[in-house]
């Protein structure tokens, strides 16, 4: 999936400003220009991500001649790009895995999530997404 960016030209002595104006709020830098897509790309992704962790929506992308048309960005401080992100963060179906642990460490997990109330699944789930 690639989502439009305007890029903000870097001097000898500023970065690269990025900012991705179909997600709001959502910018980010580098010294150099392949730095600051880089950049981009990561905070893109981690923005996606927490959205989707808070269960709001999560906007399409827009066309890139849409954008470059609008009066914030059509000056020429501004160069468009895109950023691609992986259309796995998007996908919720559940996946089987295997996994090793000692029993040990099985039977702690076993344990805290009975507390919880939760299964081993949920609960394992519920702690890499609260990281």
């Amino acid at each position: 999936m690639r989502y439009p960016i305007m890029i903000e030209f870097g001097t000898d002595t500023t970065a690269f400003g990025v900012v991705l104006p179909d997600l709001p709020g959502c910018f980010s830098a580098g010294d150099t220009l392949d730095e600051a897509v880089t950049n981009a790309t990561e905070a893109a992704t981690l923005w996606i991500e927490d959205m989707i962790d808070r269960g709001e929506s999560i906007p399409a992308p827009s066309r890139l001649d849409a954008i470059v048309q609008t009066p914030e960005w059509s000056g020429s401080g501004w160069m468009p790009g895109f950023v691609n992100i992986d259309p796995t963060i998007f996908d919720e179906r559940a996946e089987r895995v295997n996994i090793t642990l000692p029993r040990r460490v099985l039977a702690r997990l076993d344990a805290r999530a009975k507390d919880a109330g939760e299964s081993r699944s949920g609960f394992i789930a519920r702690l890499a997404l609260s990281a």
